[in-house]
């Protein structure tokens, strides 16, 4: 009877413990109910603070002179403006993934010159597709947007256009980025040899062959050759530029500017000059395996540039397209340190 009366209060005592268990429960998820509503919360209020920190690019048009021009845009309106100036043969579009990177801080413009991206291809029978034409063009869309001062990021064709921004308005710029653009004769070598002969006596037989400059192989050897693994590439790239190359009369636009290159040589001395004379903060990053522009054509700006910061990397003529994730930052810290507080 003993044993038994025993075994009665354990299995009491281990129902009041159950009870008291639950109890205690009970009571606890009472209390953190209210801290899981305060944290999905903070959680919701965190994600809209965040949403509402992501820049935001807007894309628009203005008329300038008669022409279009298309151009992407973000950032603070009164912060320092950082102006992206493409290559051949793409658009503004080259650049769609460093601009947030960049305009929480900076206002971000980045232009299609006439004949590329979204901007108005006027006939050439109207129209002159010159660099003297992309630059004025570009420098009224500046004067509209009321932007004075700004540093410019300089590519393929964006350099010409971008020197003769620095030469009209020499005390504008507040730094540069060059990536694959040029001041220098030695960058123009083997690859230039076809279009330096249509140069030499402006053939229709030397033309008809830069032809082959807007076929959808080169478009994309543009991209993919001198990177090490394509697969960073997307191949949107290609296809997005290809699609305008192949517009009516888009190749002879092309031919065009091809011709129009060697009016560029002359500005280089004059560049240069300005170079020494301004010393602007200036960022060199390139694709050391490009062969439009090679990595010899990038040491020479430090002849005229000594404290140029200059970075080769391992990658070819688009590299942005394959080394964002190494040059949006080394961009972003130049910016910050050389830029802005000017």
């Amino acid at each position: 009877m003993e044993e038994t009366g025993a075994m009665k209060m354990a299995a009491r005592a281990c129902d009041q413990t159950r009870r008291d268990r639950r109890r205690a429960f009970l009571l606890g998820g009472a209390g953190i109910a209210p801290a899981v509503a305060a944290l999905r919360t903070s959680q919701a209020q965190a994600a809209t603070a965040a949403q509402a920190a992501l820049p935001v690019t807007r894309y628009r048009t203005a008329a300038i002179d008669g022409v279009n021009i298309f151009y992407r845009e973000a950032g603070p309106a009164d912060g320092p403006v950082v102006l992206l100036l493409h290559g051949f043969p793409t658009s503004s579009h080259m650049y769609r993934n460093l601009i947030p990177l960049l305009a929480d801080r900076y206002r971000v413009i980045a232009p299609d010159y006439p004949g590329y991206g979204q901007s108005d291809m006027p006939d050439r029978a109207s129209f002159a597709y010159t660099f003297d034409r992309f630059g004025a063009l570009v420098d009224a869309l500046l004067d509209s947007l009321r932007v004075s001062r700004y540093a410019m990021y300089v590519m393929d064709y964006g350099a010409p256009v971008g020197w003769r921004l620095a030469l009209k308005h020499p005390d504008r710029i507040t730094g540069l980025i060059v990536q694959n653009g040029n001041a220098y004769e030695e960058d123009l070598k083997d690859f230039w040899d076809l279009i330096k002969a249509y140069w030499a006596d402006g053939s229709p037989a030397h033309r008809e062959a830069l032809k082959v400059l807007v076929t959808p192989a080169t478009t994309k050897f543009q991209y993919t050759d001198g990177v090490r693994d394509v697969s960073r590439i997307a191949p949107d790239n290609w296809v997005h530029d290809q699609a305008l190359l192949d517009r009516p009369g888009n190749a002879d636009i092309q031919m065009d500017l091809f011709y129009g290159y060697r009016t560029n040589l002359p500005l280089y001395p004059v560049i240069q000059e300005w170079f020494r004379a301004r010393k602007p903060p200036t960022l060199i990053v390139c694709g050391a395996n490009d062969q439009i522009f090679p990595a010899e054509g990038a040491h020479p700006y430090r002849r005229d540039l000594p404290d140029a910061e200059l970075h080769l990397l391992d990658t070819g003529h688009f590299a942005l397209k394959d080394k964002l994730d190494a040059m949006a930052p080394m961009i972003r810290e130049f910016l910050d340190r050389r830029v802005a507080p000017h």
